[in-house]
């Protein structure tokens, strides 16, 4: 190789030999930082993300330099995107205004909460995951899975929110107009708990936006990268993805790149001291 190069082999030694240069040593350490970071985040995080979460440590780097490490590495968010409406709003229950209207901004905990149900496949059969968010922070405040597109599906849901967020006054739950969230024994725990209701426009899931995203980041950054042999698998899966995850350290662009808890816990914090 000497010849060809046409140098000595103490030159080609003393090359190879040399130690990295400042510049490339500190290139070499973010390599390291964002890589940790895409794993930590099960290899669904961008540039943009891995950027944000890097700062917040205390890393200085640029989004540019993030693009240009992942790049090289071959690195990308292994995200994938899909979707399928779950819910009919084809029957007899009352239906409620929309009283949020578009409107998802909120300014402390437990002033809206917003309802959905998704899916997931197993080899066993379907999976139903129906969720309740908290919207100051994303927070998913109440979850229940089970095998059956039912109203107790839903319901559960909403006991274990209640659990984890007692309602305060003036509380509204915004769901679309589907038969589990219109049902008579839905609408009454809500009446009971004092709750105000509202509902999405028929097949508008613009109106209720903030959880159909939330679904839609559970299915490209967990579901549609497994292939779960059976219903209790999913469920232990998606368990840790919400409570491990989500809750605990998935940052949000809408939260100024902070994880749902770090939210809640800093306005509770500045609540405190006002």
């Amino acid at each position: 190789m000497c010849k060809v190069l046409g140098i000595s082999k103490s030159g080609y030694y003393g090359w190879r030999n040399r130690p990295l240069s400042e510049r490339a040593q500190h290139r070499q350490k973010l390599t390291i930082e964002v890589k940790r970071i895409y794993d930590e985040s099960n290899q669904i995080y961008g540039s943009p993300k891995i950027h944000k979460q890097l700062n917040n440590e205390g890393i200085k780097i640029s989004e540019r330099t993030v693009q240009r490490i992942m790049s090289v590495e071959s690195i990308r968010s292994k995200t994938v995107r899909k979707y399928k409406a779950t819910t009919n709003s084809d029957h007899d229950d009352p239906i409620y205004p929309n009283i949020i209207n578009q409107d998802f901004t909120t300014t402390a905990p437990g002033e809206v909460w917003v309802a959905d149900i998704t899916y997931v496949w197993t080899k066993e059969g379907w999976l139903y995951l129906a969720s309740v968010m908290d919207l100051f922070s994303r927070k998913i405040i109440g979850f229940n899975m089970g095998s059956r597109l039912t109203k107790e599906l839903a319901i559960r849901a909403l006991e274990r929110a209640m659990i984890n967020q007692p309602p305060s006054k003036g509380l509204i739950h915004h769901s679309d107009r589907g038969s589990q969230y219109a049902s008579i024994d839905y609408t009454n725990k809500l009446k009971e708990a004092e709750i105000i209701i509202s509902m999405s426009r028929k097949g508008n899931c613009y109106d209720n936006a903030c959880i159909e995203s939330f679904h839609s980041s559970i299915k490209k950054e967990l579901i549609y990268q497994k292939k779960y042999k059976t219903r209790d698998e999913a469920k232990m899966s998606i368990f840790n993805y919400l409570v491990g995850f989500y809750n605990s350290r998935r940052i949000h662009s809408t939260l100024g790149y902070i994880s749902p808890n770090e939210f809640e816990k800093q306005y509770l914090l500045k609540s405190s001291k006002a």
